[in-house]
């Protein structure tokens, strides 16, 4: 599923994000999704989220 689109993600689902570190080599780290960070409908590069680990990043895709 598109992480391009806020309305696809929900609190507590498990998403694959790339952190700003990563962004050259599109590494993806897997987490659950405890805050949205993006107030705008959509984001080109992926709607930023923070996972339950700390973790903050891009959604590139919904794994649930």
């Amino acid at each position: 599923m598109d992480g391009t689109q806020r309305a696809n993600i929900r609190i507590g689902a498990e998403v694959s994000v790339v952190q700003k570190h990563h962004q050259r080599t599109g590494t993806l780290t897997n987490g659950i999704v405890k805050r949205i960070l993006t107030n705008s409908p959509k984001h080109p590069h992926g709607i930023k989220v923070q996972l339950t680990s700390g973790i903050v990043g891009r959604v590139k895709k919904i794994v649930s």
